[in-house]
């Protein structure tokens, strides 16, 4: 949904190739990193069915990466949109 919102907000303002190739790498990087999430949750669970110290961690390590790497998207998406929404306001 968010990058929806990305892709129709980066056409509505009109943003350069550059920038629009830019926030397209950002997010499939998440969607890539979702997805790896997603694999590694089912594959942990798949192997042990018990509470294991070593399966939560690989769960929380996981969806780290997941966070961080949405965090980072959305640095990117406030650098990249900032000057184009300031742009109104002059």
């Amino acid at each position: 949904m968010a990058a929806l919102v990305v892709i129709l907000l980066s056409i509505f303002l009109k943003v350069n190739s550059f920038e629009m190739g830019i926030l397209g790498v950002t997010i499939l990087v998440v969607i890539s990193a979702e997805m790896i999430n997603s694999a590694i949750e089912k594959m942990v669970d798949l192997i042990t069915k018990e509470h294991r110290a070593e399966a939560k961690i690989a769960k929380d390590v996981s969806a780290g990466m997941v966070l961080l790497t949405a965090v980072g998207s959305f640095i990117i998406g406030v650098l990249i949109f900032t000057p184009h929404i300031l742009k109104f306001f002059r």
